[in-house]
């Protein structure tokens, strides 16, 4: 215990050593406030994941789906007449490119690559008005498929383990 001049303890000077060593250190006044994690943030960031899967997903279906409309014309039969009117062929082509892209974007995106994250929200939109124009062949895969892409672009925009606080 340490005293003053005239023999008598200092008040508050009475702690022990084992006491003082579990203060907290001092805070540094400009430091960020730590961040509580919401629940529409574990939705998102555990999301991206899954959308990283499933922009795998989509692009391999997109690459078969191509193969096939390449491969015969006659594999999609039309649901009724519809004002875009597209070869078969041409729609295998767009399908497979998109799909290899979206393959390699996947990966991107479960590699946790911000390149990855831009492309994916872009392609996502893209594959969403390829499908909808795809619907007179494909009602119900265009459908589901538009439905996983406007997913993708939600988890994707708003994760904020990829930094909130940049600006673009």
């Amino acid at each position: 215990m340490s005293q003053n001049d005239d023999g008598t303890a200092r008040p508050g000077q009475g702690q022990s050593q084992s006491q003082g060593q579990h203060a907290a250190p001092p805070r540094n006044p400009n430091a960020a406030p730590p961040r509580k994690q919401s629940t529409a943030g574990a939705w998102a960031s555990g999301g991206t994941l899954f959308a990283g899967v499933l922009l795998l997903v989509i692009g391999f279906m997109d690459v078969f789906q191509g193969i096939a409309g390449i491969a015969q014309d006659d594999v999609y039969t039309r649901v009724g007449d519809y004002v875009f009117k597209f070869n078969l062929t041409a729609w295998g082509w767009i399908h497979l490119i998109l799909g290899v892209i979206l393959v390699i974007v996947g990966y991107g995106v479960l590699k946790g690559a911000e390149w990855g994250r831009v492309a994916g929200i872009a392609l996502a939109s893209l594959n969403v008005l390829f499908h909808f124009l795809f619907l007179p062949y494909q009602p119900w895969w265009a459908l589901f498929s538009m439905a996983v892409s406007i997913f993708v672009i939600w988890a994707l925009a708003t994760d904020r383990a990829y930094g909130p606080d940049e600006r673009y």
